[in-house]
């Protein structure tokens, strides 16, 4: 049985028997693995640590695989980022839960993907410092994580312009399929693409904007990964901001 140490985002979780369950990690050695994680709902020894078990939190951990095992084991669990915030703030707990479907659904790849994993784990530590922008903050995460999926524009933004989804690119001249950002939403995304998260709180987006944005968002993820349309937690966002 070979043991390794490993930083890891929790993207899901599923009660197994009465004590354990099956963690779904974004891992940074072995990008999306599957966790047996065994007495975590016991009263006694490691009970407490169903607290960290929660939608987009950061932990460290030791893991155990064997070609004997179907799922990996994890043990000797701690956090990664000691979050002062989100786990207390509905606005951005909610948004980890969007974060953490959109990651479910949409990442399977079981290889490294360092820039993924560091763009993932630096979202979680800006989301739990913020102070003001968080409204923003679940568009900035969508629009910026498409890079690490492969298909942010592939051009430069004029001002004016759309944004052809089946092309992929900024364009003035409107194509003749539907397939395309209004000027306003390709704007938006220019500007989230561009800016660094502590600037959201300049963005001045109004409630508006937001849903026809993550409308838009929704359409052009589902233009590539039709997965996008099973996040569930895209309502709650849209009730909140």
């Amino acid at each position: 049985m070979k043991s390794y140490k490993a930083r890891g985002i929790v993207l899901h979780t599923l009660k197994y028997g009465d004590s354990s369950m099956v963690a779904y990690l974004l891992t940074d050695l072995y990008g999306r693995q599957n966790y047996m994680v065994q007495g975590v709902r016991s009263t006694r020894g490691h009970g407490s640590k169903l607290a960290l078990f929660q939608p987009m939190f950061a932990i460290e951990f030791e893991g155990l695989e064997s070609p004997r095992m179907q799922l990996h084991r994890l043990r000797d669990v701690h956090n990664g980022l000691i979050l002062q915030t989100l786990p207390f703030d509905v606005r951005k707990s909610t948004i980890a839960l969007f974060m953490a479907e959109v990651l479910y659904r949409l990442v399977k790849e079981s290889e490294p993907n360092a820039a993924l994993f560091d763009f993932v784990w630096g979202s979680v530590a800006a989301l739990d410092a913020m102070r003001e922008g968080v409204a923003d903050f679940h568009l900035w995460f969508l629009s910026n994580l498409s890079r690490f999926l492969g298909f942010s524009p592939g051009n430069s933004y004029l001002p004016g312009a759309l944004f052809d989804i089946q092309e992929g690119t900024y364009t003035l001249i409107r194509p003749a399929h539907n397939a395309v950002l209004s000027c306003d939403d390709t704007r938006i995304l220019h500007n989230l693409l561009s800016c660094d998260v502590r600037a959201l709180p300049d963005l001045g987006l109004n409630r508006h904007q937001r849903v026809a944005y993550l409308n838009a968002m929704l359409v052009y993820y589902g233009y590539h990964l039709d997965a996008i349309h099973a996040v569930q937690s895209v309502r709650i966002l849209q009730e909140v901001f």
